[in-house]
């Protein structure tokens, strides 16, 4: 059996789970983004107590790689690659929008477009088909009522995820679509398991988390 650890803290609401093959043993979330660093490790100790899968006894380790928030994604990698070299163990990651995506049911002809919230009227999107194959990848978008026209007037399409809330309010196409799903660490067990039983694993000398625009910290002003 394979036994897996997952780490989501990309968002606003942060989340980790433990998995054996394809099915979640259990869940812990937190909704106080500002507590994710303070909340993660405890998390992940009192999880592994309750389920009684140990630290050591995992194969893996999932973690959601971006967009997202900018500390968030730090907290969650940073995480994931402590645990992977103490224990030896292969890194995972998920892009976020991907894992986003597979948690809406979909239809033959039928688009899906996650979107997170950048602030103002910004987005980070991409578009997926019926079977989540990437159509667009990963990108900030400022947001047009006439966004994405060119797909609305061909074929339906899914929009999910906080930025989504931002499009609806300018969107008036019949063909968007607009859903609440929200995907969680759980939600990453399928793609991890696909992930490592192809072995596909990240390196952990040089993954970083995928920001899509780039990271800027203010400069301290300077004082003659």
């Amino acid at each position: 059996m394979k036994k897996l650890l997952h780490i989501d803290t990309s968002g606003t609401l942060a989340s980790i789970a433990f998995s054996q093959d394809w099915d979640c043993v259990i869940e812990k979330t937190n909704d106080r983004q500002q507590d994710h660093a303070s909340w993660i490790h405890s998390a992940i100790q009192e999880a592994a107590d309750v389920c009684g899968i140990s630290l050591t006894a995992l194969d893996g380790i999932s973690v959601t790689i971006g967009p997202g928030s900018y500390t968030g994604l730090r907290v969650g990698l940073s995480t994931a690659k402590g645990f992977c070299y103490a224990l030896q163990k292969p890194l995972i990651t998920i892009p976020t929008l991907e894992l986003m995506a597979t948690v809406i049911p979909v239809t033959t002809g039928e688009l899906i477009c996650p979107m997170i919230d950048a602030r103002r009227m910004e987005v980070y999107t991409a578009l997926y088909d019926a079977t989540y194959n990437e159509i667009q990848p990963a990108h900030a978008l400022i947001l047009e009522a006439n966004c994405f026209e060119a797909y609305l007037h061909t074929e339906p399409v899914l929009f999910c995820g906080d930025g989504s809330i931002k499009f609806k309010s300018i969107c008036t196409h019949p063909n968007a679509r607009f859903l609440d799903n929200i995907a969680t660490a759980k939600n990453q067990i399928a793609l991890a398991v696909k992930r490592f039983t192809a072995s596909n694993f990240a390196d952990l000398a040089y993954s970083a988390p995928l920001y899509v625009k780039e990271f800027y910290t203010p400069r301290s002003p300077t004082h003659k």
